[in-house]
């Protein structure tokens, strides 16, 4: 099936902030994951870091009603765009299945009941099949070679869990 690839971007300086906008686009267009959507936010450095999103659509056409890319965003938008169809890069927060990826499943579970290609946990070995990850009821996958990957840390008791938590501190926050 062809998709097609569309970067956007409002100069958001937040993941969060990305991530909330995102929402609004998708809800205004009549886009959702579970038809194959995915969507995802990018970290980029012009013209000033800030993030910018893209999105896959499953067929030939870009949807009606996307917001305008303002004139000095667009490369950044394209550069979002460019980063998903390769493959390289992008933080999905919108993909097939993600709802359904809440408690505790295992990995073979969470890669069968979704769009995500691979789990992988930091400074150890890939996870066994069976390897039960505590989702947190936050799951955020990125592309990396090609491949919709969840990266991990160990958890208590053998299991797993998403390296990004739903609310981390801010960086200097007990003293600022």
């Amino acid at each position: 099936m062809t998709s097609v690839y569309i970067g956007l971007d409002a100069g958001h300086g937040t993941v969060s902030e990305a991530e909330h906008w995102l929402d609004d686009v998708l809800t205004a267009t009549g886009l959702d994951a579970e038809d194959g959507v995915v969507a995802c936010t990018h970290l980029v450095r012009a013209p000033w870091p800030h993030v910018a999103v893209s999105i896959a659509v499953p067929g030939p056409d870009v949807p009606a009603g996307l917001p305008e890319v303002p004139e000095p965003l667009a490369r950044a938008a394209e550069q979002a765009r460019a980063e998903h169809v390769a493959g390289r890069s992008g933080r999905a927060s919108h993909f097939p299945g993600r709802d359904n990826l809440t408690g505790t499943l295992t990995v073979a579970d969470l890669v069968a009941g979704s769009a995500i290609d691979a789990v992988v946990v930091l400074g150890a070995p890939p996870p066994a099949p069976d390897t039960v990850v505590d989702t947190r009821d936050f799951v955020r996958p990125q592309w990396r070679d090609g491949r919709l990957t969840l990266v991990t840390t160990p958890a208590p008791d053998g299991r797993v869990a998403p390296f990004e938590v739903p609310n981390p501190t801010p960086c200097c926050a007990d003293h600022a």
